[in-house]
């Protein structure tokens, strides 16, 4: 299937790696050149693709990103997650959410804990864990003030935790690959933890009308957004993503989703935003 972004009389192919408009510029329609063809998965359930949705714009961001984790949209702004293994270094930025222009970055780690993952929100602050860059390692769970850019609390995991939800007064976190799910309250008190019954290495998690959102990667070529019971991780729904024209998964990294809108930024620097309607 060949998809490409329709800007009116210019068509940009998203498959054999012509170049995009990349800013400020809103496509009409998302244009498949083949029909929509639905996976039927072992239990029956029907997969969409990506490509069935509207794409509504991709945004380049300013080259400050370096390997991107995860995403949070909050109004105008975009906060992206990133690690820098040569620096032993972990960063969050802030990006205008419809230019891609960038606003600041800070340092986020700890010693060892330098790798940060996907990041939720709750009100006026980030959760954001802060990990070892290495699996069943350790991690510093951080709430951090959008103002301020502040740690306002913490606490400890004895484990690589690479994703968090905020669900209520509860959080929701995966390690590396989201191999297993953890629970704790907002103080840190661990509720209970499970294994990821369906073996997507999740990378990003959020927590939307009552679901848990889980986006990351089934094969080399492959990855999904999934629609998930908070408790039971049943599957209820499932999006395929395919790649981008640079060939990295969609679901590869960040993941958001905010008032209908889909948001995904799968590369490094120079990352791009990709936004659906759902």
């Amino acid at each position: 299937m060949v998809m490409g972004w329709d800007y009116g009389p210019l068509k940009y192919d998203m498959t054999t790696g012509s170049p995009l408009v990349l800013r400020r510029h809103i496509p009409r329609r998302l244009v498949l050149a083949a029909p929509l063809s639905m996976i039927v998965e072992a239990s029956g359930m029907e997969a969409q693709r990506l490509s069935a949705l509207e794409g509504l714009g991709v945004t380049e961001l300013e080259n400050k990103t370096h390997h991107v984790q995860g995403i949070a949209v909050d109004g105008s702004t975009l906060w992206v997650s990133s690690v820098s293994k040569a620096h032993s270094a972990g960063y969050l930025h802030e990006f205008d959410l419809q230019t891609g222009r960038h606003r600041a970055t800070v340092e986020i780690h700890e010693g060892l804990r330098f790798h940060p993952g996907g990041m939720d929100q709750d009100g006026d602050s980030l959760w954001i864990p802060v990990a070892e860059y290495r699996r069943q390692s350790t991690s510093t769970m951080l709430r951090v003030s959008k103002q301020t850019r502040m740690v306002l609390s913490r606490f400890e995991v004895e484990d690589h935790i690479g994703c968090v939800a905020v669900a209520g007064d509860r959080l929701i976190g995966g390690n590396w690959d989201a191999r297993e799910i953890y629970y704790w309250d907002n103080r840190g008190k661990l509720l209970a933890k499970k294994p990821n019954p369906g073996k997507v290495a999740y990378q990003d998690l959020k927590f939307e009308d009552g679901m848990l959102l889980a986006s990351g990667n089934i094969s080399a070529d492959e990855g999904a957004i999934d629609w998930l019971d908070p408790d039971t991780l049943q599957l209820r729904k499932r999006i395929l993503s395919g790649k981008t024209d640079r060939g990295v998964r969609f679901t590869n990294e960040g993941m958001a989703v905010v008032e209908g809108k889909l948001y995904l930024l799968p590369e490094d620097g120079p990352s791009r935003l990709f936004v659906f309607q759902l």
